[in-house]
């Protein structure tokens, strides 16, 4: 039988390990683009800020328990209208679950994203009804040094300074 869909391209660095402690910059976007995580409040003169939708609360609760439930580190994160960028620090020893099988091992930074992904969507899904909340996949980072750690924690501060010029606003 062929398969005639068409294969994705990985964004994932070849031959990195995506377990190995260091930071990771994450972004994922919702379905279609859907502006249904906050809006952005105050002109730039104003320092705008994200004011979270219901949608995006939900999604503000599954990160910030992400530490206790991963044993990873969000060093910073901002909840855009229509997606989420995330500074990701994996410890020098994840731990892994006790029930999960190493022939089932996936990256930390995939169980991280696969982890806010299904649980944010199944209490919108509960409190909205049947409705696709992401977009599939994610794009990652590997932070490589200090410099590039403090651009991109500068990027997330400022994101909703920059919102209308930025790559994932819709109007």
């Amino acid at each position: 039988m062929e398969n005639n869909r068409p294969q994705r391209k990985t964004t994932r660095l070849e031959k990195f390990d995506y377990n190995s402690s260091g930071a990771y910059f994450i972004t994922f976007c919702t379905f279609e683009k859907r502006m249904m995580l906050s809006h952005i409040v105050g002109a730039i003169h104003e320092s705008p800020k994200t004011c979270l939708s219901e949608r995006g609360k939900i999604v503000a609760d599954v990160i910030e328990h992400l530490p206790e439930r991963l044993h990873v580190k969000v060093a910073d994160y901002v909840i855009m209208p229509n997606h989420v960028h995330m500074m990701l620090i994996v410890p020098n020893e994840p731990k892994r679950a006790i029930h999960e099988s190493p022939l089932h091992r996936r990256s930390v930074v995939s169980k991280v994203v696969g982890y806010i992904k299904m649980n944010a969507s199944k209490t919108i899904r509960k409190t909205y009804g049947d409705e696709t909340v992401w977009q599939r996949n994610y794009y990652d980072h590997i932070v490589r040094g200090e410099e590039d750690y403090q651009k991109i924690m500068k990027y997330i501060a400022e994101n909703p300074f920059a919102w209308e010029t930025d790559r994932y606003f819709e109007s």
